[in-house]
């Protein structure tokens, strides 16, 4: 039965465990016929992609894992004069080291970058599934076996219904039949602080709503320190309403088509 890797970001603290457990796992290690040793540097089959988000003093760093979605429409497959793609019942798509001419065509086909080209071996290479481990007694990939957190799992389908529900793949390749789904990608966030500066003091409980341009509309209180956030949005331009009582309504834009916004701290005035 064809199975799937399930990978929750808001569970990777970016310890990059997964990252260094492949390396160990096939670097200097020749797994024929599954792959060929892994390059010490150049080609990360499983990697993690860092970001830092916001603006001081609200900043997020988000971790999402990235590995061969296995695509059952795979373009890379698709793209190899050789035929030296193969896939298994298990849904594991690889390449056969000594059947690859390394022409490249198939690491320019990829498209989220998860095919390298070996140079010094003259192959292209990738993400395996562990499956030379998954055939000799192992039930799981070494990145999904180091995960501490359990951020990254692989499974059948019917076993991980309740995750597969809402989850996604990454924008990439959607569309292809991947077997990797991700929950809670990072989107956009918008955070600020209400202040009076005339009496020198955060507000606290002030309604705060935020409204998108295809109708969408959020609405909270500030914390006990004056503070908003509003997270997992939408990428649009937003208006930032802030309406504490007995103060003047102040409007705000915030422009979160390409990056989070840290708005700081946001004077009102006494009505």
């Amino acid at each position: 039965m064809a199975k799937v890797f399930a990978i929750d970001v808001a569970k990777c603290n970016g310890c990059y465990g997964c990252q260094i457990v492949c390396k160990d796992e096939h670097c200097g290690n020749d797994w024929r016929p599954y792959a060929a040793p892994q390059p010490e540097t150049g080609q990360f089959w499983m990697r993690i992609d860092e970001k830092t988000r916001g603006q001081v003093p609200v900043v997020k760093v988000s971790y999402t894992p990235v590995l061969c979605a296995h695509c059952a429409d795979a373009p890379c497959a698709a793209a190899c004069p050789a035929g030296a793609y193969v896939r298994r019942d298990d849904g594991l798509l690889l390449i056969d080291p000594d059947a690859c001419t390394g022409c490249g065509t198939c690491v320019e086909a990829c498209p989220q970058g998860a095919v390298y080209l070996n140079a010094d071996l003259g192959i292209a290479q990738k993400c395996t599934g562990c499956a030379h481990l998954l055939d000799n007694g192992w039930d799981v990939p070494r990145c999904v076996d180091a995960c501490a957190h359990e951020a990254i799992l692989w499974g059948e389908e019917a076993d991980l219904a309740d995750f597969l529900e809402g989850a996604e793949a990454l924008p990439a390749v959607a569309g292809l039949g991947p077997r990797a789904f991700y929950r809670n990608l990072p989107r956009r966030f918008v955070a600020g602080a209400v202040v009076d500066l005339e009496a020198d003091e955060l507000l606290i409980g002030a309604p705060v709503t935020l409204r998108g341009s295809e109708g969408f509309e959020a609405s909270q209180v500030t914390d006990e320190f004056g503070d908003f956030l509003f997270e997992q949005i939408p990428a649009d331009v937003y208006e930032v309403v802030i309406a504490p009582e007995g103060y003047a309504e102040r409007r705000l834009k915030a422009d979160l088509t390409e990056i989070d916004r840290t708005l700081g701290d946001i004077p009102v005035e006494r009505a």
